[in-house]
């Protein structure tokens, strides 16, 4: 009886142990060149789709022709050869994302750089995706504060806006983009930093700027640098905005940085090149303009139905010899709300931020702004390009009027005013109560120590007399013309009496 039984648990065992065939579409490398490779078969791959090569090396699907597919290689592909077996995976390339993210340093796979070991992810999303539609779309009107004066006040920055920051090399582009992002320490905007194509000894500074000013822990970096792939440096920004896209859907407010897109735009011309696609203006593909405009797009405000969140883009371009009307320059400026100029000029005499006001606009921006922000800055941005223009007339040794010297003596005040350290950052309200007084003449004919000792003063007077003001400004109330003349009083008694 024993063995009848044990004879009936086997027969049982056998019946529930049933083959079932696994179906593995497979093929083999036909050539491989510096990233890329022409693959053989696989008539059901899809575009983008994840290939596995030997080796443990990782492709990405860019190209689909009749008999054959190209590839770009996502690891490094020194041990594949003509021969090589590859295999799909059926799935395109995607991320993991998680609140596990906040202050690691990944790869565009998801994979960890800072040697702190793997994350838990709630799920994986596709880095391409389409851009949310209009109608799931709101106005801008929220502030995201840069913290830097030149900025706030020219080229506002709203939450869900598109700004591209350009300039030449060494001009602190990076610089503005790290100090937007130390200054939202203390809000519950999410921050994204993605560096494509950098070198790691850039990156890693960026990240010690990032620890040593306390906003690590809600930045996430997202890093392909110059020693990656190009089809690494290329997936990189696709995959932050997709990390972004998972926080904003949540209702969360995104940053997220491009460094830059310039060296995303020759990556991608390095790997259409190799694939053998018809070259157009500077060898750049046809498809130039829509790998970003694709991107940029997914930055948006979600309406109040679809959770309010905000998805807001910095990218950043690099120029040669300040030629903003490039081939890249002009279709990212095209693409964007706005621009920040950063000129060359400025940069080596000395004025920091070196912000080119009259090339600089924001087309979305002021309606971001705070009201009482706005009443202050409104008659300054007008009266400073009026400056500039007198400015140039005086190089002709012109005699000029009194009150057309007392402009020129106020306009070079506003100019050291919007000069500006790096990490030295100012909240909303701080900015206020110096173009206050900069409006008021309080800063006028002072040398350039002279205007920051005066500035830490009224900065000192505000937050020590004024102080119920700064609840008012982010209510979004407008301050009245008696709460800005008692401002100006009293920064004028103190500045005089030289305490």
């Amino acid at each position: 009886m024993k063995a009848e039984r044990t004879f009936e648990a086997v027969a049982q065992t056998i019946d529930d142990t049933k083959m079932q065939l696994k179906k593995e579409e497979v093929s083999i490398v036909q050539s491989i060149s510096a990233g890329t490779a022409i693959v053989s078969g696989l008539e059901n791959v899809e575009m983008d789709e994840l290939l596995q090569f030997e080796h443990n090396v990782q492709g990405m699907v860019q190209t689909l022709n009749r008999n054959s597919v190209g590839v770009v290689f996502l690891d490094n592909p020194d041990k594949i050869k003509a021969g090589d077996r590859v295999m799909r995976t059926g799935r395109v390339l995607d991320v993991p994302v998680s609140e596990n993210l906040f202050g690691r340093v990944i790869n565009p796979l998801g994979e960890v750089l800072d040697g702190k070991g793997a994350y838990a992810y709630n799920e994986r999303r596709p880095v391409e995706v389409e851009a949310v539609p209009i109608m799931d779309r709101a106005p801008v009107d929220t502030p995201l504060q840069t913290g830097i004066k030149a900025v706030d006040a020219f080229t506002p920055i709203g939450r869900g806006q598109r700004e591209l920051i350009l300039g030449d090399r060494q001009t602190g582009k990076t610089a503005i983009a790290l100090d937007t992002i130390i200054n939202q320490k203390g809000t519950d905007v999410v921050c994204i930093y993605c560096a494509v194509g950098q070198r790691n000894s850039a990156v890693a500074n960026v990240i010690d700027a990032l620890k040593k000013y306390g906003v690590a822990e809600q930045t996430i970096v997202v890093s392909a640098s110059a020693d990656d792939e190009a089809g690494m440096q290329f997936v990189a920004p696709y995959a932050a905005t997709s990390i972004g896209e998972y926080f904003m859907e949540r209702g969360r407010d995104v940053l997220v940085v491009y460094d830059d897109l310039t060296n995303h735009a020759r990556a991608y011309r390095q790997m259409s090149l190799l694939l053998r696609r018809p070259p157009g203006r500077e060898a750049f593909p046809g498809d130039i303009f829509y790998i970003h405009s694709r991107l940029l797009e997914r930055a948006t405000k979600l309406s109040a139905e679809k959770g309010g969140g905000s998805l807001t883009a910095l990218p950043i371009v690099c120029t040669e010899a300040g030629n903003i009307s490039a081939y890249i320059p002009t279709n990212i400026i095209s693409i964007t709300d706005g621009q920040i100029y950063l000129s060359a000029p400025m940069f080596q005499k000395g004025l920091m931020p070196a912000i080119d006001t009259g090339k600089s606009v924001s087309r979305v921006g002021g309606d971001a702004q705070l009201p009482a922000y706005k009443s202050v800055v409104g008659p300054l941005k007008l009266f400073y390009a009026q400056f500039e223009e007198l400015e140039s007339f005086t190089k002709f040794g012109t005699q000029l009027d009194k009150e057309t010297q007392q402009r020129i003596v106020r306009g070079q005040a506003v100019r050291q005013i919007l000069q500006q350290r790096q990490f030295n950052l100012l909240s909303a309200t701080e900015q206020i109560a110096v173009f206050a007084a900069t409006n008021a003449g309080l800063f006028d004919g002072m040398d350039t120590m002279q205007i920051i000792d005066a500035q830490k003063t009224v900065l000192k007077i505000f937050h020590t007399q004024f102080g119920e003001l700064e609840k008012a400004v982010l209510d979004r109330r407008k301050l009245t013309d008696e709460e800005l003349s008692q401002m100006t009083k009293a920064f004028a008694a103190v500045l005089k009496s030289g305490e």
